[in-house]
């Protein structure tokens, strides 16, 4: 019998959300074009820092007692299919996606995905043992993102 893929790659991880909301997918788009505002609306992201046209840095910690830094790197912007994606590094290794449908007749759709692999060494130690809190806290985080996002865009400050 093979052996379930977790086991095959602990440190690997995939997440899928998706999130709607009564702007338009313009609106919504300009809203998480800007990742260096992403702390104001989203408090598991401490920091988004800007170092060059298509390259910054991030942090982010949710519930459990570490944080991830990361280099990302534009690679892909697209207003037109309203994509946008980025590589990471550091902490974290691979790729996250946000893509922008339209949903009914004046909402919209965000729906984000993300394959990563864990490079912190005590994460990758614990890879086993603590995956379901892993995938548990990266679960919380979107909530609260998916929370923050909903009352910036709803105050109108979908644009800075």
């Amino acid at each position: 019998m093979p052996l379930p893929s977790v086991l095959l790659t602990p440190n690997r991880y995939r997440f899928r959300a998706t999130w709607t909301f009564t702007v338009t997918p313009e609106a919504l788009y300009d809203c998480l074009e800007l990742a260096e505002s992403y702390p104001s609306w989203w408090p598991q992201v401490r920091e988004a820092r800007r170092t060059g046209t298509d390259t910054g840095t991030l942090r982010v910690r949710s519930f459990l007692p570490y944080e991830l830094a990361f280099a990302v790197h534009g690679a892909r912007r697209d207003p037109v299919a309203r994509t946008l994606e980025i590589a990471m590094s550091g902490d974290l290794e691979g790729w996250a996606r946000w893509t922008v449908l339209p949903h009914g007749r004046t909402g919209s759709q965000a729906r984000f995905e993300q394959d990563v692999e864990v490079r912190r060494p005590l994460m990758r130690r614990l890879a086993i043992p603590a995956r379901p809190l892993f995938v548990a806290n990266h679960a919380w985080m979107m909530r609260a993102g998916r929370r923050g996002l909903h009352t910036r865009l709803e105050a109108g400050a979908d644009r800075i």
